[in-house]
């Protein structure tokens, strides 16, 4: 059994280094791994080291279950945060990914205004229950996101594609699905996409929105066994619609995902918001800078912050490009993307001015 989360600084001890082994000036620290392997934290063939040494000028060694620090006192400091945030990763009984590592170094170096001790230790947030695929937050947005789906009715997660709005969302909905806590899900999605009437598209029912749903059927069918996922869609326990679909409608007992929300009208979401029964859930996902709609100002994410702020029931989580769990890239062209919105809209207001 891997040690306890409370004996981790335990593994951090200061040590004078022997005659030969210090290269730099400053200070050096040994790092005992303990009972995790070191894959878990090393990454498979050493990748999270190989990224941490590309960062930092400081000496990092792998000897067996120990890590070895030699470098600028600051720079020791920052991979010994580092490290034992990456440990407890492991603990939570997977591996650390390269992603994980550079989510980390922007959190020592205060680039993203979260702190590692968010994540890290007891989060207070439920452990899912029957998942084919062990689920944890990977942020620290993550982490307050699974806080407000288990302490609030209903929940907005607005930020860019990425951040795993929709995977948690998922994820939370089955776990009280196991747990009995719920008799059904409701997965919805605005049908504005492709641009086309449902009825010109080909295909019953089922298939006519399968497009618009197939982000919600991915997570689904990552967390479920296939053979699960179709007698749960066949039986009614998971069902699939269009968010015009919703009217009318009173549900009870259940977790309701409303994703791409930023593709539904003002009208639209006080529709969907106000078919919740008692014993029910609301998770709205959106990127609120991807708006389909024929007119930008018509989404109601735009709004909806100001109109729900004073319920206590509703609570709402900002994620950022510093969330983004996919390829590291994928951080870097967000970054770029909003840059250069940022510029285009400077230009056009000087332009405007200037004329």
């Amino acid at each position: 059994m891997w040690a306890s989360r409370a004996a981790s600084r335990e593994w951090v001890r200061e040590t004078v280094q022997p005659e030969g082994e210090c290269l730099s000036e400053g200070t050096s620290r040994r790092i005992d791994l303990g009972d995790i392997p070191p894959v878990s934290v090393f990454g498979q063939n050493d990748a999270n080291l190989r990224i941490i040494r590309d960062l930092y000028g400081a000496r990092v060694v792998a000897r067996g279950t120990e890590i070895l620090l030699d470098g600028p006192r600051s720079e020791v400091e920052d991979l010994t945060a580092i490290f034992d945030h990456l440990m407890s990763v492991a603990h939570a009984g997977r591996w650390a990914s390269p992603q994980d590592v550079r989510y980390a170094v922007r959190m020592v170096r205060g680039e993203n205004g979260h702190q590692l001790g968010e994540l890290n230790g007891d989060s207070g947030i439920r452990p899912f229950h029957g998942l084919r695929k062990d689920v944890a937050p990977k942020t620290v947005t993550q982490a307050r996101y699974l806080r407000a789906i288990a302490e609030r009715d209903i929940v907005f997660g607005i930020g860019p594609a990425g951040t795993g709005k929709t995977y948690l969302a998922m994820a939370s909905a089955l776990s009280a699905l196991n747990r009995r806590e719920i008799e059904r899900i409701h997965l919805v999605r605005p049908a504005v996409d492709a641009g086309e009437s449902l009825g010109y598209l080909p295909g019953d029912f089922t298939e006519k929105v399968a497009p618009y749903l197939r982000p919600l059927y991915d997570a689904l069918n990552d967390l479920v066994p296939m053979d699960r996922v179709q007698k749960l869609l066949d039986n009614g326990v998971v069902e699939v619609a269009p968010l015009a679909y919703m009217r009318g409608r009173t549900l009870s007992n259940s977790v309701v995902i409303l994703d791409e929300a930023q593709n539904s009208t003002l009208p639209q979401m006080k529709m969907f918001l106000t078919r919740l029964g008692q014993n029910s859930k609301a998770i709205i996902t959106g990127d609120d800078t991807q708006i389909d709609l024929p007119r930008r100002e018509d989404s109601s994410l735009l709004r909806i912050q100001y109109i729900l702020r004073d319920i206590d029931g509703v609570r709402f989580v900002r994620f950022g490009e510093e969330d983004v769990v996919r390829h590291h890239l994928v951080q870097e062209i967000i970054s770029a993307f909003d840059q250069y919105d940022g510029r285009d809209r400077r230009a056009a207001a000087e332009g405007g001015e200037s004329s």
